[in-house]
Order: structure tokens, then sequence, then C-alpha cells
């Protein structure tokens, strides 16, 4: 409970965009478009891979997941940008606060799992690929899948019932454009350790144990790839993992640029919009990178494309 001189906090202000209050219209269509852009990127990856037989592949059926959690996660924070863009004043209940933050941890860790199953799916289709579709069978596909999300939304619920918990009393204001973990963690007057502690253990295991499973099962792919003799199949072999290796340096990338990297007290506005390459520039990404690496993606699009066209 908050004390007798203290008024506990029902509603948190979002400072948003201040520094470019003066360009809220061209910030809004800027913002509108980009998450157009994102999900229109993104939930075609899932439509052809529905809808195209070509594409009936584990890789994939991974790759759908790890789209839709890139909608999923832009969509947790983009519509709330675009309402703080639009208001002098914009604020969110303290519940709907926690709320967006949960989902947005669900979605946003839950690549990393999927970027870790989509680094062993390439390491089995190389080290083994005259019995790569029997392994890769579609049972385990979808507990490896299914797996990932479970696994994230379990760790994300027992920490979010004692963030829950926490009181907020007199400070509301949160110098952010969505609800992140550490200014919500600093807004509360609670005792924050025994939270602290734990969130720091799960990032060790959502974060750098997906990161270092990755990171080994590169090693194996790069010897095999070394093994072999000629460099046009030594080309030919990488460009099967290639779109996957970018993804992944994409995305630790910026994760890494955002939560690792000490932030500097002195350039808190810049440490605030670094928070935009995540949310919005690494989902916008990974459409590109597939679209534009994957011959088996680019076959299926030009395909309906041409039947889109022809029956008309």
């Amino acid at each position: 409970m908050c004390s007798e001189n203290e008024t506990e906090v029902a509603e948190i202000h979002l400072l948003g965009f201040q520094s470019l209050h003066n360009l809220r219209p061209l910030l809004f269509v800027v913002l509108l478009l980009l998450y157009i852009a994102i999900a229109g990127g993104n939930l075609s990856i899932v439509f052809l891979v529905m809808i195209s037989d070509s594409l009936k592949t584990p890789m994939f059926f991974f790759l759908k997941h790890l789209a839709v959690a890139d909608v999923l996660v832009t969509t947790s924070v983009v519509p709330m940008m675009l309402e703080i863009v639009l208001k002098s004043n914009p604020s969110i209940s303290v519940g709907g606060c926690i709320t967006q933050l949960y989902f947005f941890c669900i979605f946003g860790f839950v690549q990393c799992f999927l970027l870790a199953v989509m680094s062993y799916d390439r390491y089995v289709a190389l080290s083994n690929p005259f019995h790569y579709i029997v392994f890769m069978k579609t049972s385990l596909c979808f507990q490896l899948a299914f797996g990932s999300w479970a696994i994230i939304f379990s760790i994300t619920t027992s920490e979010f019932i004692l963030i829950g918990q926490f009181e907020f009393c007199d400070r509301n204001s949160l110098d952010q454009f969505f609800c992140d973990y550490s200014p919500l963690v600093e807004l509360s007057t609670s005792d924050t350790t025994i939270v602290l502690w734990i969130d720091f253990i799960f990032s060790i295991f959502s974060f750098f144990v997906p990161l270092t499973f990755i990171l080994v099962t590169y090693i194996y792919i790069f010897i095999a790839i070394f093994k072999i003799r000629s460099s046009t199949g030594r080309q030919k072999t990488f460009s099967t993992c290639s779109s996957h290796l970018t993804s992944v340096c994409v995305y630790y990338g910026t994760f890494i640029a955002i939560y690792i990297v000490p932030s500097n007290e002195s350039l808190s506005v810049v440490d605030k919009y670094r928070s935009l390459l995540y949310t919005v520039v690494t989902p916008l990404i990974n459409p590109i990178i597939y679209s534009l690496r994957n011959h088996e993606l680019n076959q299926a699009l030009h395909k309906r494309m041409h039947q889109f066209l022809n029956s008309k």
C-alpha cells in the first residue's frame, strides 16, 4: 500500500515523442506505413507457406511461426505508438501497461527459441540430407514450435504474476513510447529485487541459451560446408542457411544494441529511440531477407502473383 502522503497511481503517462512534437502528422504517417508493411510482409509469408505445396517443409513451417511472432510483437507496440502521436497527453492504465509488456515479452522472446529451432533444422538438413524429411517429420516440427511458445509463455507468466503485484505511487510518467520493462520496474515503488533476479535468470535461459545453441550448430554447419571440395557446392550449401543466419544477426544484434549495451543517461533520448530498432525495424527486415535470399519463397510468390494476374 502507498503511504499516507503518497497517491496511488491508476494511470501511467507515456511521454513518447516529445522532441518530435512538431512532426506528429509526418511521424504518424511513417509509423502507419511501416506497420502496414510489417503486417503485409509477414502475413504474406504466412499465407504463402499455408497455401503453397512447395513450401510444405520444416524450414518454412518454422518461418511461418517466426513471421507470426514478428506481426504480434509489432502489433503489441505500434498501435499505442500511433495513439501517442495523436494525443497530447497519452496515458494507459497500470494494468493495461503491464498487459502490453507481458505480450511484448512473449512475442519477443519466443523468437529466440524459434531461431534456435531453425538453426537445428538447418544443421540436420546439411549433416544428413538424405534422411532430413524422415527425421524432421511433421510431429517433431509441431512439438518444437509449440514447445517454443509454451516455454516462453510459462516463463513470462510466472514472472508477471509478481510484476502484477507491484505498487505505483506518486510518479506516473514513463519516458517511453510503450511500456518497456526497465522503465516500468524503475517506476514502481515496490521492492523489485526478487523480480530483477528472476528476470536475470529467465533472460539467461531465454536469450543466451538459444544464442549459444545457435552458435554451436553453426560451428558444425560451417565445418560441414568447409568439407565440401568444390566452391560451387560450398556456395550452394551455404545459400540454404544464409537467410536464417542473416535473420539471426539482425535479431540478436538489435537486441544486444538495445538491452545489453549499457545505456548512457546523458543520451537517454537516443537510448529510447533505439527501441524502434527492435519494435519496427527487425520485423520489417525479416520478410525482406527471406524474400530476397530464398529461391523457393520467391518462386511461390511469383507463381501466386502470376495466377492472380491471369485470373483477372
